[in-house]
């Protein structure tokens, strides 16, 4: 028992949420194994995920190696990739119904119409390849961050850098099982058509294939409706990337020069490009502020728990 608590002591914040997500996801496979394949499967990956992350963390605890400490960083990523391609095989299979229709109601209830449609008049290629671009950049934000804080040796401001991202892409995946939806690219145009409809100019054709790809739509796929990934609300992409915005600021990094002009694109693409209603970012938004507020409190009790001060963005 006296070694499980200091293996426990070991971990840091963001392990500890990666390993209750992990136990998380577990349980859900356990429950719902008649409907989600291979639950077997990834019930053993995630049980090696929560091996990783205890392994990671006790190899730097007793090494002080600094090699260590830089794996101990980089293994979130991807975990995060990871994670969210398993939800693919989940969310739908356990919530059968989209709520697209709800999305929908709310959007025209608070602007009289669909934001999508009246963003079209101003569509240009050189905005639609601009923004798709901009769009493509998501995962790079919190990567920026955490090498600037790395940088100049910041530790505790990038250990909560990178709880803060990961408790924040976690509470979000928990918003794609409540309320599954697949954006207005399906349901208010024609996903087969969009790129005469909306074109760019030189890469954007590609970028959106990749973002399919990644979705589980890549060209050809039959029927993309019924099988694209469930991720419109809330909105990770404006819920991450204002989490950046707001580290980036409290932090005092100079990268937020770059992150507030390039977030506010990006947070603005996700409705021209029409991956997101408007609601999805309202709901980005919201989560947000939830996960920033909560996650400090957490945060703040595990440092407790493992015997180190309290982070403060002052001090740290």
């Amino acid at each position: 028992m006296n070694r499980l608590k200091s293996l426990i002591k070991k971990l840091k914040a963001f392990d500890v949420v990666v390993i209750s997500f992990s136990f998380f996801l577990i349980f859900l496979h356990i429950i719902f194994n008649s409907r989600i394949e291979n639950s077997l499967n990834w019930i053993f990956i995630n049980l090696i995920v929560i091996s990783i992350a205890f392994a990671i963390s006790y190899l730097e605890a007793i090494t002080e190696n600094k090699l260590w400490r830089i794996i101990h960083y980089w293994y979130i990523a991807p975990i995060i990739l990871l994670t969210f391609r398993q939800l693919y095989f989940m969310v739908k299979p356990i919530r059968v119904y989209d709520y697209d229709n709800w999305f929908i109601a709310a959007d025209r209830f608070l602007f009289g119409t669909d934001p999508t449609h009246f963003l079209f008049q101003f569509s240009h290629p050189v905005i639609t390849e601009v923004l798709q671009i901009v769009y493509g950049m998501f995962y790079m934000l919190p990567i920026i961050l955490g090498l600037s804080l790395l940088n100049k040796d910041r530790f505790v401001a990038l250990d909560f850098a990178l709880f803060s991202v990961i408790y924040g892409f976690f509470l979000s995946y928990l918003g794609y099982f409540a309320l599954p939806g697949i954006g207005p690219r399906f349901t208010l145009h024609d996903f087969n058509t969009i790129n005469e409809s909306l074109p760019g100019l030189f890469f954007v054709n590609h970028l959106r294939e990749m973002t399919n790809t990644g979705e589980g739509i890549p060209f050809g796929t039959l029927n993309p409706a019924e099988v694209v990934q469930r991720d419109v609300f809330p909105s990770g992409h404006t819920m991450i990337t204002l989490i950046v915005m707001y580290l980036s600021v409290r932090l005092r990094s100079r990268s937020r020069y770059f992150f507030i002009p390039i977030g506010t694109l990006l947070i603005f693409s996700t409705v021209y490009l029409r991956y997101h209603y408007v609601i999805d970012l309202i709901g980005g938004l919201v989560f947000a502020i939830i996960s920033m507020w909560s996650g400090k409190i957490f945060f703040n009790w595990w440092r407790r728990k493992i015997g180190k001060e309290e982070f403060e963005y002052e001090k740290h």
